[in-house]
């Protein structure tokens, strides 16, 4: 088993991004002295994680006074950034430098963090592990050989490894919550309109994407949801402000194995979700089952409408990505989705129809229970190769419908949900639960996240490496 990190006694140490603030507060630390550790970190890692899409020469924040001043991170390369080329992890055209920052880069930038780069995605982020035709994978940081999910990967590996704390995801069906649940951090969905949108939703018949971070503390995650809003929030929704503990109040779970395929969980998974329930219950909520409120007509509705996605990535990038795309090179995933929905053309009037109707039957989950409990995969991580998108194409598809069968629902309601490492598997590899809350509840999610956190401290990938090395 190989286990890489990059942890060490220098002056990101093994702290998180709110402790990180507080030192350059406390002028025990500077921005300078944090970039130039992380810089030396990617150098030593990512050689063989491959995490990085690019560098750049770090970018600080002129306010001192915001909440994440002086903290390290990475953008994802599906986000904007001035002078950066925005690739959308596809080897299908050569990107050109943005010419300025994106909607959400500003948002995410105003939280004071310096920007180091931009994080490797997989291509427009349609496939759940951060592979390519050609192109090295990303690796798992717990164990090189296995996946660290996608599509936000390159940023889950660069927060696993102990390359920065905290790193810059969006999710349109899973893409913060299972490279979380893969790298053993905590990745919390927020409401659709919850943070600025980045600007490929408008090219969406339905947005079900929602911007966020990669991080390896709730309170890391809480902290940067209240820093958002200090630059802007949503007059639709009530404000989050500052979650600084666990909930004070008894709450009514509802624990959830179904999936919208059908798909049963693997032992350890369903081991993390029953533990997890046990610790809730332990705690003093109130914990019962509970069945989905959607038919499976659902997973072929989601199926129709990511391969719409696809047609239209592919038939309109020489349009509006470069006029370098080459369609021909885009990958075996995006051009079997494409061929899918083409097949299938008579079928995406009704799938968008019934998901918009989504959110109101989902809704419905929330009328007894505030929090629903369930897996966040059906499996733990697979093994590169598994689902790369050099796998035929049927084949493909049956293994993330199987895979990936909790995660895309929250996506079409527009609901909040998070992804918690619940320990590891026999074989060392992260697991993690998902928690799913009514639209605009962040904040119990966030409370009864502390909760868990306390109960069942975050796994440490140094004392596993060096468990490894012995």
């Amino acid at each position: 088993m190989t286990t890489i990190h990059a942890f060490g006694d220098d002056a990101l140490g093994d702290h998180d991004a709110v402790a990180l603030a507080q030192l350059v507060r406390d002028m025990q630390v500077s921005p300078d002295e944090l970039a130039a550790a992380a810089t030396a970190r990617a150098r030593l890692v990512d050689p063989e994680l491959r995490a990085v899409a690019c560098e750049t020469t770090p970018r600080h924040s002129t306010d001192p006074n915001a909440e994440f001043f002086g903290v390290p991170t990475f953008i994802k390369d599906n986000t904007d950034v001035a002078g950066l080329p925005t690739t959308h992890g596809s080897e299908a055209f050569t990107a050109r430098p943005a010419k300025k920052d994106g909607a959400y880069t500003t948002q995410l930038l105003s939280t004071g963090m310096t920007l180091m780069g931009k994080s490797r995605m997989p291509e427009f982020g349609f496939n759940a592990t951060t592979e390519y035709m050609t192109e090295e994978p990303v690796r798992n940081p717990w164990h090189t050989e296995y996946s660290v999910g996608a599509s936000s990967g390159g940023s889950a590996a660069l927060v696993a490894a102990g390359v920065v704390p905290i790193a810059h995801a969006n999710d349109g069906g899973g893409s913060i919550r299972i490279p979380a649940a893969c790298a053993g951090l905590v990745g919390l969905k927020p409401s659709r309109g919850r943070h600025r949108d980045g600007e490929q939703v408008s090219h969406l018949p339905i947005n079900m994407i929602s911007e966020g971070v990669l991080t390896r503390s709730v309170r890391d995650t809480a902290a940067y949801l209240a820093a958002c809003e200090n630059h802007w929030r949503n007059p639709k929704l009530a404000p989050i402000g500052r979650v600084l503990g666990p909930a004070q109040r008894t709450l009514r779970v509802g624990v959830l194995f179904d999936s919208v395929t059908g798909e049963s969980v693997d032992d350890a998974t369903r081991a993390a979700v029953e533990d997890t329930a046990a610790l809730l219950e332990t705690a003093g909520h109130i914990v019962e089952p509970i069945t989905l409120p959607v038919t499976a007509q659902f997973a072929d509705d989601f199926v129709q409408y990511w391969a719409l996605l696809a047609d239209l990535a592919v038939g309109t990038g020489r349009l509006i990505l470069d006029r370098s795309f080459d369609a021909a090179k885009a990958d075996g995933l995006s051009l079997g989705l494409r061929a899918h929905h083409r097949r299938n053309l008579h079928r995406t009037p009704g799938a968008l129809l019934r998901l918009r109707g989504i959110a109101g039957q989902y809704a419905q989950m929330f009328t007894r229970h505030e929090v629903v409990l369930s897996p966040v995969l059906s499996h733990t991580t697979p093994r590169l190769g598994y689902i790369a998108p050099t796998v035929d194409f049927p084949d493909l598809l049956d293994r993330l419908r199987r895979y990936v069968a909790y995660t895309p629902l929250n996506n079409i309601a527009g609901t909040p949900a998070v992804s918690l490492p619940a320990g590891l598997s026999p074989d060392g590899l992260p697991i993690g639960v998902q928690l799913s809350g009514a639209y605009g509840d962040e904040r119990t999610l966030l409370e009864l996240a502390y909760l868990l956190e306390a109960e069942r401290p975050l796994a440490r990938i140094q004392e596993l490496a060096s468990a490894c090395r012995a």
